[in-house]
């Protein structure tokens, strides 16, 4: 029975994941500027990824104390926490170059005054 409710569980977490990286690859198509593209997919990209490894850290049997899992789930802490430092600063550094590069992006954006 607590194998059952450890895979809902891992489900729930992956299928949240998967829906979120759908709506965050929704997003990046209805926009029309690049950085506002740029916006929707770093928002919702380390929300996705953190959803999903947390569902497989829940398939690798959390509650068990054996070594292999306690390795799988370091593991899976440090890829999470490489992601959520990768991605915000390579979304930024897109940005940026966007910004300097792009000499139609005034046309683009509106500026309020």
């Amino acid at each position: 029975m607590a194998e059952w409710i450890r895979f809902v569980i891992a489900a729930i977490f992956i299928v949240g994941g998967v829906s979120i990286a759908g709506i965050a690859t929704f997003g990046v198509f209805r926009f029309k500027n690049v950085l506002n593209r740029m916006h929707a997919a770093a928002l919702l990209d380390t929300l996705a990824i953190l959803l999903a490894l947390v569902g497989l850290m829940f398939l690798g049997d959390v509650f068990s104390t054996t070594t292999e899992t306690v390795f799988f789930i370091l593991k899976l802490v440090l890829v999470i926490v490489f992601l959520w430092f990768a991605s915000p600063v390579a979304s930024h550094l897109i940005s940026r170059l966007e910004v300097t590069t792009n000499e139609k992006l005034e046309e683009e954006c509106e500026v309020k005054e």
